[in-house]
């Protein structure tokens, strides 16, 4: 594909997955306050608000100094990959490496949206709907704002037996992680580069390797 087709592909391609990001985000929160829960399709898919203040999948990191840390390093990676993104396009790369990228940094970029603006513009959610652009300002200053998840796929839970050793007696369930659509691009991205770089990749130096022989022969 030449690199007007793909820079067009592309550039629908993140800002789609960032307004859906974003719309579902503020739909949620100035709808919902943490912890309210919706079925969506029976017990095993729910929307479940919650928010964090660091990494996807709800973990965090500890302070506000690790908070703006991570928000910073956000920052530069996205602008990093956004560089290299570009300029592998300009290259005319393969579509399949610059469509993972992509979703990588559209991911990162989601979720920086929320942590840079998200404490500005909207005020708490602990215990009621939050207000978007409350009269008496946000809940955070720029940079230390939360991250919006909630999608919950708890698909199948249980006890382990108590005579099962280490685990016995505890309580079991998949999957417990809560994400959002920018975590989703981030996973999707990292797995699409895993195949890229293990069975594209390979394949397409087998192809160039044959027809430099082709050539030379």
């Amino acid at each position: 594909m030449n690199k007007k087709k793909q820079a067009w592909l592309l550039s629908v391609m993140v800002a789609t997955l960032l307004v859906v990001d974003q719309v579902v985000k503020i739909l949620v929160k100035t709808n919902m306050y943490i912890g309210q829960e919706y079925n969506v399709l029976g017990s095993w898919f729910r929307i479940h608000f919650v928010e964090n203040e660091g990494f996807a999948f709800g973990m965090s990191v500890g302070g506000e100094v690790g908070k703006l840390i991570l928000t910073l390093l956000r920052l530069v990676a996205s602008i990093l990959v956004a560089w290299y993104v570009v300029k592998l396009v300009k290259r005319e790369t393969r579509l399949s490496l610059t469509i993972s990228l992509s979703l990588i940094f559209t991911g990162a970029v989601g979720n920086l949206i929320d942590s840079c603006f998200y404490g500005l513009i909207f005020s708490e959610s602990e215990y009621s709907v939050a207000m978007l652009f409350p009269p008496e300002g946000g809940y955070a200053p720029l940079f230390f704002g939360k991250v919006v998840d909630m999608f919950y796929f708890p698909l199948f839970e249980f006890d382990w037996p108590t005579a099962m050793p280490l685990v016995g007696g505890q309580h079991f369930e998949f999957f417990s992680g809560i994400f959002n659509v920018a975590d989703a691009a981030i996973t999707i991205g990292v797995f699409w580069l895993l195949i890229d770089q293990i069975f594209i990749s390979t394949k397409h130096k087998k192809s160039e390797e044959k027809v430099v022989d082709g050539a030379e022969g």
